[in-house]
């Protein structure tokens, strides 16, 4: 990656260069990214034949393969063990406690908590950006995942943005539902069909502690404009929603059991409600994209503003005046698999 300080200029620039690097030196042997000056629109249709969404190997039956091209996910059974999520949930404690301080995680809590839980799991609902923890990353390189994931992404494959959520029990506030909404919105990178969620319940996930929510079907679409949800109660930072949904378009709730874990493409349609239980529903996430992909250019579209959003919290965090998206995504992505290419 060639130095944010000599692509972008200014002393704030090549400090945050210094601060990434020095978070994760594993960045000063990336190659850089590249951008190619494309519409946000572009690359919605992926390449022709009979699956459009899924590539040729024999992972996949052809109905599995049917079925995502229909609906846009696939939810596989038990497919982590539960020797492994007890692994990730432990050290999802540890992080609550500050036990460990992984660089550049993030984590987002309820402050109005803290003073009844104190530092716990009871406060903190996301971990995001563990690619630096490498007991929760283990999760992105576990074989029995990626052999899914190079259905939809083929053999190079970049770990683009991780999330450990750990939902916690809410209100009528709706403080932790997610509206509904395509990941693509927030990824600068094409095309969205060789990018896949890979989803994994930590617990066991139905309606009433808030699981997913998808409209099948809906990644046939384009790109929709998103911003914060109209609602009553706190909105979450940058857990935007469609500005214009279609509530005639039928939701289907994915009640998953500990282990399960679902793919889905980027522009599926997909939230979650609120938890109105006493106890969690955790999940371990990863997005993952062939390094193949390309960078692309989000001003003047539907994306330009969640940039600015992006680039005022890093400029904040690391005192920089001037960051580049692409740089951001460049701190989070990781190689897992094969040869890292473009992103």
């Amino acid at each position: 990656m060639e130095r944010l300080g000599e692509r972008l200029g200014g002393r704030s620039a090549a400090r945050l260069d210094t601060i990434l690097r020095h978070l994760s030196p594993r960045l000063a042997a990336a190659p850089a990214p590249i951008s190619n000056p494309t519409s946000a629109q572009v690359s919605v249709a992926p390449h022709s034949g009979r699956f459009c969404y899924t590539l040729d190997n024999a992972v996949l039956s052809t109905e599995q393969r049917q079925f995502y091209e229909d609906n846009g996910y696939l939810l596989i059974r038990n497919l982590v063990s539960d020797q492994d999520i007890e692994r990730f949930r432990k050290e999802f404690t540890r992080i609550c406690k500050r036990e460990v301080k992984p660089p550049g995680v993030m984590i987002m809590k309820d402050e109005s908590r803290k003073s009844q839980f104190g530092q716990s799991e009871s406060v903190v609902n996301k971990v995001q950006d563990f690619q630096e923890d490498e007991e929760l990353f283990r999760y992105c390189t576990l074989p029995e995942v990626l052999k899914y994931v190079e259905c939809f992404t083929g053999p190079n494959i970049m770990a683009m943005h991780t999330m450990l959520i750990n939902k916690l029990p809410d209100s009528d506030q709706q403080t932790f539902l997610h509206p509904m909404h395509q990941d693509l919105h927030y990824f600068p990178f094409r095309p969205a069909s060789r990018i896949v969620c890979a989803w994994t319940a930590m617990e066991r996930a139905h309606q009433d502690n808030g699981c997913l929510v998808v409209q099948p079907g809906t990644h046939r679409t384009a790109l929709k404009p998103h911003g914060y949800p109209q609602w009553e109660g706190k909105t979450n930072k940058l857990f935007h929603g469609l500005l214009d949904e279609d509530e005639k378009i039928p939701k289907v709730h994915l009640v998953m059991e500990k282990g399960d874990t679902v793919f889905f493409h980027p522009l599926l349609i997909h939230g979650s409600g609120i938890n109105r239980t006493s106890g969690f529903r955790k999940s371990i996430s990863c997005h993952f994209a062939s390094s193949e992909c390309h960078y692309i250019d989000v001003k003047n579209t539907t994306q330009e503003h969640l940039e600015k959003e992006l680039q005022e919290m890093v400029s904040k965090k690391y005192n920089a005046t001037s960051v580049d998206l692409k740089d951001i995504w460049n701190f989070r992505a990781r190689l897992v698999q094969g040869e890292r290419i473009n992103l």
